[in-house]
């Protein structure tokens, strides 16, 4: 019987997930515009709401 539940590795990932995300919106506020490109991969490959986060933070505009 043992192991871990699988809530908990998700509430885990979770808490990690908000940790780095603080970290990176630090970086950000200071990141030259190739950081910011970056930073805004970094989070694509994290979370699955990125494109929001992306455009919320500023850190990438889109040229059209």
């Amino acid at each position: 019987m043992g192991g871990i539940i699988e809530r908990h590795k998700e509430l885990r990932r979770r808490r990690k997930r908000k940790q780095k995300m603080k970290v990176l919106k630090r970086k950000a506020t200071k990141a030259t515009p190739t950081e910011k490109g970056i930073l805004a991969n970094k989070i694509r490959n994290m979370t699955p709401g990125a494109e929001v986060i992306i455009a919320n933070w500023g850190l990438e505009e889109r040229k059209k």
